[in-house]
């Protein structure tokens, strides 16, 4: 399993715009075959600031990801909105176990 948290620090006039473009990168990404969980939150104290939840398969998976047009479509789109560079922190799940079916 393959558990990523990105970090994401958004100019505060472009919430809005991450936001839909971000839906729609999620709606795309829960669909692909490789995908367990693809969770997206705002910080409640500081709107401007996001955490995508990633859980793929293996790492293929995840590479797989980034390599689709919803993706690079997403990144290249909101790139100028961010106040700083996005960080992807890679984790391991612990609890819940998870078995793969």
């Amino acid at each position: 399993m393959h558990v990523t948290l990105v970090h994401v620090h958004v100019k505060p006039e472009h919430v809005a715009d991450f936001i839909a473009a971000t839906r729609e990168n999620h709606l795309a990404s829960v669909a692909e075959s490789g995908n367990l969980r693809f969770d997206v939150l705002q910080q409640a104290e500081d709107p401007t600031r996001f955490v995508l939840y990633e859980v793929f398969r293996d790492a293929a998976a995840a590479a797989a990801h980034k390599q689709t047009a919803h993706y690079l479509k997403w990144r290249d789109l909101v790139a100028p909105w961010m106040a700083e560079p996005r960080q992807g922190v890679a984790h391991h799940l612990l609890c819940p176990a998870f078995v793969l079916p």
